[in-house]
């Protein structure tokens, strides 16, 4: 048990929760926090607390925002583009709108189709994508490019093919600066198979 009490240790149990913090970052985190009680930890209480009243996931996307529909759905530029950009979760809608993908609206799956951690279709919002995609043009599958990720593209695209909508994902293979000597087989052959004329 750490020094300090029982609220203390509920603290560092609390923040080795956090995804990337185990125990012995979790006791830095809370001495740090400690030391900066006025200037951090009572400012960091505070947000916590507004944003436990606050935040909201998006009725139309999935998106996490302060209101529903969120600010993304909201704007009504993004209708212009018809482009429905399709991700496993928030954090992958989040790095395309710092990569600034452009004026597109997103659909969060929640995860991805994995039968043997327990996760299917109806796990998923897949039914609410089906609902949403034929007032698209096209429809980006963004999923990772892995085993799961492959699969779900693959089902969205079986159940997406009767509303003729263009389904298109993203292009995967040899990352910019990359170097051939240090990428594996896997991504060679995919960056092979889906190489572009010059």
């Amino acid at each position: 048990m750490a020094n300090g009490g029982p609220e203390i240790e509920q603290l560092i149990q609390l923040l080795a929760r956090l995804p990337g913090l185990g125990p012995r970052s979790a006791r830095r985190a809370v001495l740090h926090l400690i030391k900066k009680k006025e200037s951090l930890m009572v400012p960091l209480s505070a947000a916590l607390d507004r944003a436990v009243a606050a935040v909201t996931v998006c009725d139309v996307c999935g998106n996490i925002d302060t209101r529903s529909p969120c600010h993304i759905c909201a704007d009504p530029r993004r209708g212009d583009s018809g482009l429905l950009v399709v991700v496993e979760d928030v954090a992958d809608l989040w790095a395309l709108e710092r990569a600034g993908v452009g004026a597109v609206r997103y659909h969060v799956l929640g995860g991805v189709l994995s039968p043997l951690d327990g996760v299917g279709p109806d796990d998923l919002s897949i039914d609410a994508l089906l609902r949403r995609a034929p007032d698209f043009s096209e429809v980006i599958l963004a999923v990772n490019a892995t085993v799961e990720g492959q699969t779900t593209a693959h089902y969205i695209t079986d159940r997406l093919a009767p509303s003729g909508v263009k389904i298109s994902r993203l292009a995967h293979g040899v990352p910019v600066g990359g170097e051939l000597d240090y990428l594996d087989e896997g991504t060679l052959s995919q960056a092979l198979r889906a190489r572009t004329a010059m």
